[in-house]
């Protein structure tokens, strides 16, 4: 394990690692979309590469370069009413969100009628979803190392959208971003992932549920693969207490490289292009962009603008490269 002043004082892993994170998220989530359509399961039971050189965005990858964005345009640490402008500057003035979360559209409809963070996250019939969780990467990827800023930042970030289980699992995924960027033991990072969510929660006790079933099949996917879909199968597929034990109990059983371990994340079914941008995020931060082919790199380098529009042609080198040099300052 390395500290956040080693990361520093070497740009060139910096770089590497801070690519790879954002990267990574925007190829878990391109993938996971894909896999777990009719036509790809039609015809290639499990995908494994880029159908025909296609490649999009979704959401996740959308609303992750929206808090890149927040972190950049603050010059690191954010407030929420940084986060509130953001929203209102990118996501509110749309007439529609194509393909958005329902937490997200509730949380722009509640700022439109004047409500604040984190009334805004807390008046809505779905904030306890990951669509929090999947867009906090970036807040890892700055909080490299710093497991109680990643915490607090995505706190504020989530809470404008999300209470409670919601905003617990954000803080899942930028803990293990931020404790992958200076290569945290994966025991590490599991462990303090638990610590996100109180004991008493629906979201730790799933969370533990899948961590147990994991290890009880002693790693082993066959044994292990249809009893994490059934134990985790909830009427909504997209509630952080589903999603989120799927892409950690995906990451316990496969996170010896990065393309191992997005090919079956992304392969899970579900809400895939979510838990494969979580995982996607998480194994491109420890093993950087040098670990990711670079074909997948470049077909996933320029988002699609799906959900938001501004997001349409974004460099996602360029942002990886900005938040890098906020890490270093």
């Amino acid at each position: 394990m390395i500290t956040r002043e080693d990361l520093r004082a070497n740009p060139e892993l910096l770089a590497d690692k801070t690519r790879g994170a954002l990267c990574g998220l925007a190829i878990g989530d391109s993938f996971g979309d894909a896999a777990r359509k009719p036509d790809y399961q039609r015809d290639y039971g499990i995908t494994t590469d880029f159908h025909r050189g296609d490649a999009w965005s979704t959401d996740d990858t959308e609303f992750a370069l929206l808090v890149a964005e927040t972190i950049i345009q603050a010059g690191g640490d954010f407030t929420s009413e940084d986060v509130e402008k953001m929203w209102k500057k990118h996501v509110v003035v749309q007439d529609e969100l194509r393909r958005g979360g329902v937490s997200e559209m509730d949380a722009a409809a509640n700022l439109r009628k004047g409500l604040h963070a984190p009334i805004s996250g807390m008046f809505g019939t779905h904030n306890h979803s990951d669509g929090a969780a999947m867009r906090c990467g970036p807040i890892g990827i700055y909080c490299a190392g710093d497991v109680e800023k990643a915490k607090e930042l995505c706190r504020i970030d989530a809470e404008i959208s999300h209470c409670r289980d919601g905003v617990w699992g954000a803080q899942m995924v930028a803990v293990a971003v931020a404790l992958a960027m200076v290569d945290a033991p994966w025991e590490v990072i599991f462990e303090e992932v638990l610590k996100c969510a109180p004991e008493e929660s629906w979201l730790y006790d799933r969370m533990k549920a899948a961590y147990k079933v994991v290890e009880e099949n002693n790693y082993d996917v066959a044994d292990t693969w249809m009893k994490l879909h059934d134990l985790l199968f909830c009427s909504y597929r997209a509630a952080t207490p589903e999603a989120m034990p799927e892409a950690f109990g995906c990451l316990m059983l496969k996170h010896d490289t990065f393309k191992s371990g997005v090919l079956l994340a992304s392969n899970f079914g579900r809400d895939a292009d979510t838990i494969g941008a979580v995982v996607g995020c998480i194994l491109g931060a420890r093993y950087g962009a040098k670990a990711i082919p670079p074909y997948w790199l470049e077909h996933t380098r320029y988002p699609s603008g799906t959900c938001l529009q501004f997001t349409k042609g974004v460099d996602l080198f360029e942002k990886a490269e900005r938040l890098a040099e906020l890490i270093a300052k």
